[in-house]
């Protein structure tokens, strides 16, 4: 996914279309999350990417969403940039002591 939200509709009040926009968001991961894993994948991972247009995304981690897109709103932005890719994720084991 990758998109420009607006923050700004002349009929649709700011706080319905965050809580619009964090739904679509978290529909999108269930659905990837549901897609059949490849061969020798553990699970699906995301690289995620928030900033207030294409060029200026900068990382963010996929849990960090919701609270950007919160600040995005009390910053009273008109529009911000979200990108969510998935990958494939390898679980790594750990350290033997």
């Amino acid at each position: 996914m990758k998109k420009t939200f607006k923050l700004t509709h002349p009929k649709i009040k700011v706080p319905r279309l965050v809580d619009a926009i964090k739904h679509e968001v978290k529909r999108y991961i269930k659905r990837e999350r549901n897609k059949t894993l490849p061969e020798d994948v553990d699970f699906w991972d995301f690289d995620c990417k928030f900033g207030d247009d294409e060029t200026s995304g900068k990382v963010i981690h996929l849990s960090e969403i919701n609270k950007y897109i919160s600040e995005a709103e009390e910053n009273q932005q008109e529009s911000f940039y979200l990108e969510i890719l998935a990958k494939p994720g390898h679980r790594s084991q750990k350290p033997a002591e």
